[in-house]
């Protein structure tokens, strides 16, 4: 990609690349993606610690899928693909986190019995 770049530009342009600029950049894109693939263990864990249910995860789903374009567009570069390129597998991975935490739910033992 890089050797594209640099064959396809007009002769006055001056390639000056920067390695601290680009380390910076492969950084934060790799925090970027690596802690939103960690949405579904969240969300689990937050349904067998009791503070969230799956039912209230489904009621947010809304406000959920606003704050994961607001979160890609504020660490991705500013461009639209980017910001797709992360908000879309959050938004897959938010809904797998909710039928994952369904299944692990812990049972309650008094429902269980009445039944």
């Amino acid at each position: 990609m890089f050797h594209f770049l640099t064959t396809f530009r007009p002769e006055v342009i001056a390639i000056t690349p920067d390695a601290n600029a680009y380390l910076d950049f492969v950084l934060a894109i790799f925090f970027a993606f690596g802690a939103s693939f960690e949405l579904p263990v969240a969300m689990v864990i937050l349904v067998l610690l009791g503070w969230v249910t799956p039912q209230q995860l489904r009621e947010g789903r809304g406000y959920a899928i606003v704050g994961i374009f607001v979160l890609a567009a504020i660490l991705t570069p500013p461009d639209v693909v980017s910001q797709l390129m992360l908000a879309i597998p959050m938004c897959i991975l938010y809904e797998l986190g909710i039928h994952a935490a369904r299944w692990l739910q812990p049972r309650d033992p008094n429902k269980a019995a009445a039944s």
